[in-house]
């Protein structure tokens, strides 16, 4: 698993050649506080490193999550629509919110590992 400065996480998915999957950390979900809605964005959508992709409204503010990297949105996590809470729940498993195919894995080498996640926040 990777985190980006915006607390991102990314996991690489093992059954699926070069996709990955993207939540938001612990962290981010406690600073946000309740998450009320989730937009989510739609399957099949190519997107470009740091585009705006989900909408995030918690009690204390809205908030955009961007793209990690170049891909296709392959998959979201509709569960979100019904239960944005999933986010504050379970950050790190239910609480996911789309899943990508990344055309060069290698782009993920420059982003933290968990140690150096904990230590920059």
């Amino acid at each position: 698993m990777k985190f980006t400065e915006e607390h991102e996480w990314l996991r690489p998915e093992d059954d699926e050649e070069n996709v990955i999957t993207v939540g938001i950390t612990e962290h981010a979900a406690e600073q946000l506080g309740d998450i009320v809605f989730v937009e989510l964005p739609d399957e099949g959508r190519v997107v470009v490193k740091e585009d705006d992709v989900v909408v995030i409204e918690s009690v204390k503010a809205a908030s955009d999550i961007m793209a990690p990297v170049d891909g296709e949105i392959i998959e979201v996590n509709t569960a979100l629509e019904d239960n944005p809470g999933l986010v504050n729940d379970d950050p790190l498993g239910a609480g996911w919110f789309f899943k990508m195919r990344v055309e060069d894995m290698s782009a993920l080498d420059e982003f933290m590992s968990e140690a150096a996640y904990k230590k920059f926040i």
